[in-house]
């Protein structure tokens, strides 16, 4: 063999391993492309799986039997209720213009704190007694300042069948309050409630539950 025949040879021998090379890089350049494609298709389905259904309001609310007084036995501690250290409860009344709310608690040094505010339909309808469904809005701003866009969703998702106890949320599943006609709820009834709430979609991990020592000054 001359020497441009073995030259040839080589660089035959060379493009045709450079090809092989370069087919190889390829199959892995698209080997790795599907799976980063099944890792984020995987992540997204998991993601998906793992979402809570938005959260429902019950679909009605018979409005005269959910007046009075509530005391509030557990709730995710939140920024705006966070000098009330015990004897928090809820009094609401009907009104021309909706319900009225009148929030009260005790203060770390004894004193109580109150504040009123105003609850109305939103989302929802009131026809007669019955709100449907039981979906509210609520403002703690003074009268004249209402018109502002300042209103936090209260919506009712739990309450049970003789009206006892009730719970109250909103759509972000952030804030949480468990109310009840008695200052203490039962062990049976706690227990019912947060069975529920993670059915429903709620990370239990914020539960707190509420102090009442004197809650007969507190409720006046």
């Amino acid at each position: 063999m001359t020497p441009f025949d073995t030259s040839t040879s080589a660089i035959i021998y060379k493009l045709r391993a450079l090809r092989t090379l370069r087919t190889r890089a390829t199959c892995l350049i698209c080997l790795t492309c599907l799976t980063v494609t099944a890792a984020l298709t995987a992540g997204a389905a998991i993601a998906q799986a793992a979402a809570p259904e938005p959260l429902a309001a019950l679909p009605s609310l018979d409005v005269p039997s959910y007046m009075g007084t509530w005391y509030q036995v557990a709730w995710f501690p939140n920024r705006f209720q966070k000098q009330c250290v015990r004897d928090t409860t809820a009094t609401y009344r009907r009104v021309p213009d909706g319900v009225e709310v009148l929030n009260r608690c005790r203060l770390a040094d004894g004193r109580i704190d109150d504040v009123i505010g105003l609850a109305r339909p939103a989302g929802s309808v009131l026809a007669g007694d019955r709100l449907a469904p039981a979906r509210l809005e609520v403002s703690f701003l003074p009268r004249l300042l209402r018109w502002l866009p300042i209103w936090g969703d209260y919506w009712v998702i739990q309450r049970a069948d003789d009206g006892r106890y009730a719970v109250v949320s909103e759509a972000s599943r952030k804030y949480l309050w468990v109310l009840s006609r008695t200052p203490q709820l039962s062990a049976a009834d706690e227990t019912a409630i947060r069975s529920l709430l993670v059915q429903q979609g709620f990370d239990l991990g914020a539960w707190q539950a509420h102090l009442h020592t004197q809650a007969a000054d507190a409720s006046r």
